[in-house]
C-alpha cells in the first residue's frame, strides 16, 4: 500500500504533546476513514499509544489533564492590576488585598499567579530623583550630543568623586555554616557603626586613568581648584599630552563657583556642559564600580591600607577597559532620548 501522505522522514516516538500539527492532521483524517490505529501510527510516524491518546482526547473533548485552577482569568487580571498599582507591596499585602475582593486563594496561589505574570521580587535599583525640569534638560542635552562620535567623546576628560569604606568584612563571599553555627565567631561578619572611609577624586579618558587625589576635607571652591591644579592638569598631560581636550565635571557647588569658573578660564580649560543628577551619563561611575568589585576580596585593616588598596587597584585598570566605557557614550545618549530624560540602565 502506497501512503497518500508520503514519508515523514523519521519516526517520532513519545507523548501526545510531541506530535506535530501534520501528524495530528494525518491521525484525524485516517481515523475518520476508519483505519486501524496500527496503520495510522505507521503513516503518521509515531507510536500507537500516541495515536490512541490523541484520538481519546479528541473524543472526550478534554484539552488537558491536571487539577482545575482555583482562580478565574478575571480574578487573575485583578491581581495583576494590584501588582501594577504599587510594585513595592510585599506578598502578604498583595494576598490580603486580593482576597478582600472575595477571591478564594491561598498565599501560595497568590505567589504562583504573580510568578506566572513574569514578576520576581528583587532589590530595587537606586537612581537619582529627577524633577520635570531636570528630565527636560537631560533630554535636550542628549539630543544636542546624539551625533557625537566615539572619537569626539575620546577627547573628554571625565572626573568624579567617590567614597570607599573599609567595611570590616562587610563585602565578599557568603559564609558556609551548619545548623547552630550562626553565632560562631568563625561565621560572623564584623561591623562597626562608623567605618573608616576615604573620599577620592579621579579622572579618566579613553586612553586610561589619571592620578588619584585622596580628599582630607570637604571640597570647597579653593580646595577644588587645588585639585584641578595638582591632579586634573597632570591627568590631562598624561592622557592627552599636547592634544586638546574637554573637561567634564558635575554641577557640585565647588565646581560651579565663580572663582572655579575663572580658574578654568584662566588656564584655558574648556568645560563640557553637563545636566544635573546624571551619573548614568558619566562612564567614570562605572569605573568606580569596577574598582570596588575588584577590591571585594581585599581586607584593609585601616585607612592607610585602604588608600594603598584603592591606589593599587586603580592603577591596574587597563586602557582598553576605559576605551570600552567611552564607546558606550552614544548608547547612553540614545537611552536618555528613548527614556525622554528619565534615568537609564547605565
Amino acid at each position: 500500500m502506497v501512503s497518500q501522505f508520503g514519508s515523514l522522514g523519521c519516526t517520532i516516538m513519545g507523548k501526545t504533546a510531541d506530535l506535530t500539527v501534520v501528524q495530528k492532521t494525518i491521525i484525524d483524517t485516517l481515523h475518520k476513514e476508519g483505519k486501524p490505529q496500527t496503520l495510522i501510527a505507521k503513516e503518521a510516524g509515531c507510536s500507537q499509544s500516541a495515536v490512541s491518546k490523541h484520538v481519546n482526547r479528541k473524543l472526550s473533548g478534554r484539552k488537558k489533564c491536571g487539577r482545575k485552577r482555583c482562580t478565574t482569568n478575571r480574578e487573575n487580571r485583578s491581581l495583576m492590576r494590584i501588582v501594577k498599582q504599587n510594585r513595592f507591596k510585599n506578598l502578604s499585602e498583595l494576598h490580603k488585598e486580593w482576597t478582600e475582593a472575595a477571591v478564594k486563594a491561598s498565599r501560595a496561589t497568590t505567589h504562583k499567579r504573580v510568578k506566572e505574570f513574569g514578576y520576581s521580587c528583587r532589590i530595587p535599583l537606586v537612581k537619582p530623583l529627577l524633577n520635570h525640569r531636570q528630565r527636560q534638560r537631560r533630554l535636550t542635552w542628549a539630543k544636542e550630543k546624539k551625533n557625537w562620535t566615539v572619537a569626539q567623546w575620546s577627547k573628554v576628560l571625565f572626573s568624579d568623586e567617590s567614597k570607599f569604606c573599609i567595611s570590616f568584612g562587610n563585602q565578599g563571599p557568603r559564609v558556609w555554616r551548619k545548623g547552630g553555627e550562626a553565632h560562631s565567631p568563625s561565621c560572623l561578619k564584623s561591623n562597626v557603626k562608623f567605618p573608616q572611609s576615604v573620599m577620592i577624586w579621579g579622572a579618566m579618558s579613553s586612553a586610561g586613568v589619571g592620578p588619584l587625589c585622596f580628599l582630607k576635607t570637604n571640597v570647597t571652591a579653593p580646595v577644588y581648584q587645588e585639585i584641578l591644579e595638582h591632579f586634573m592638569l597632570p591627568s590631562a598631560d598624561q592622557l592627552f599630552e599636547d592634544a586638546d581636550f574637554i573637561f567634564q565635571q558635575d554641577l557640585a557647588p565647588a565646581h560651579t563657583a565663580k572663582s572655579t569658573k575663572s580658574w578654568l578660564n584662566d588656564h584655558g580649560v574648556g568645560v563640557l556642559d553637563w545636566p544635573a543628577n546624571s551619573p548614568d551619563l558619566n562612564p567614570i561611575e562605572n569605573l568606580w564600580g569596577i574598582v570596588k568589585r575588584k577590591m571585594r576580596n581585599k581586607r584593609p585593616k585601616n585607612a592607610d591600607e585602604l588608600k594603598a588598596t584603592v591606589k593599587e587597584t586603580w592603577a591596574s585598570i587597563p586602557p582598553q577597559q576605559c576605551h570600552k566605557l567611552i564607546t558606550s557614550m552614544p548608547r547612553r545618549i540614545e537611552a536618555v532620548i528613548k527614556a525622554k530624560g528619565a534615568p537609564t540602565k547605565y
